[in-house]
């Protein structure tokens, strides 16, 4: 028998290829439906617990209650400003946050005696809740939109500057030390040694902070702003109208899952410029 015939592999048969197609297919299907299940069954769980009586339709609508009263929001042109009013506060203060977490973070994490002094202050104001600055808020900054402003600021720094803190304080000094050894400014060395390399975990306080930021600013919309998707839960309540309520609700929920997608999409960019894997993340 020749060297061609003692190496021939029969073609895998037409029926064999088209089988493993549907599979490969059914599986890749799957995958993608798999991170909806679980917001499906919650809106099957809502909507079983309103036809099932224990609640009247006012204390509880479905979620075709809740559609219906999103469509009239918005033709009546109430929901999409109070929803760019969320966002707009919730950018400048998120943004606001990290702009001034982040470089202190660094700093403090270079600087251990410094943020020897600093950590006891940072440990007592920490646990004050954001909401238990508004009082104090109003009085400083006046009715309107920087009171909000500044509770969501609060709630976006203190977990911001801790993760950067930590994750400068845990660079491996390895790197520090080759650096300086081949002589790298000291410039250099924060930019392009000590931030990529504390990047994973300074993203997961981003991560921490962008949840926080964003209940919180519902929080400080429903204590005194006249805008917002807080303010629209407040006002449905005033009207007992609970299918505004859960509507308003479910618009958060959905504008934090996006917002949080977003950030983790912006971090596997900045990941990517860097190159840190997936694995690199704590």
């Amino acid at each position: 028998m020749s060297a061609e015939a003692s190496t021939y592999v029969p073609a895998t048969p037409a029926p064999s290829r088209r089988r493993f197609a549907v599979r490969a297919t059914l599986a890749a299907a799957a995958r993608a439906l798999v991170p909806t299940a679980g917001i499906v069954s919650l809106i099957g769980i809502w909507h079983l617990l309103a036809v099932s009586g224990l609640y009247s339709v006012d204390q509880l609508p479905g979620p075709v209650d809740a559609l219906r009263a999103s469509r009239e929001a918005f033709s009546e042109g109430t929901l999409l400003p109070n929803i760019a009013a969320s966002l707009a506060r919730f950018a400048v203060a998120y943004l606001a946050a990290v702009a001034i977490a982040v470089p202190l973070g660094v700093f403090f994490g270079l600087r251990a005696a410094i943020w020897k002094a600093v950590d006891p202050v940072v440990q007592l104001l920490r646990p004050i809740s954001p909401v238990a600055w508004f009082p104090l808020a109003v009085l400083w900054l006046g009715i309107g939109d920087l009171p909000a402003i500044a509770i969501i600021f609060v709630a976006a720094f203190y977990p911001t500057l801790l993760a950067t803190v930590s994750a400068v304080r845990h660079v491996d000094p390895i790197f520090l030390r080759v650096a300086r050894n081949f002589g790298t400014r000291p410039r250099d060395v924060v930019f392009k040694v000590v931030i990529p390399a504390a990047f994973p975990q300074i993203a997961v306080g981003l991560r921490i902070a962008v949840g926080a930021a964003w209940v919180y600013l519902v929080a400080g919309e429903m204590l005194g702003a006249r805008t917002g998707l807080g303010f629209l839960i407040i006002d449905a309540r005033n009207f007992l109208r609970t299918d505004l309520i859960l509507m308003a609700m479910a618009v958060v929920g959905v504008l934090g899952f996006v917002i949080d997608r977003g950030v983790a999409r912006l971090e596997r960019r900045v990941d990517a410029r860097w190159g840190i894997s997936p694995e690199d993340h704590p």
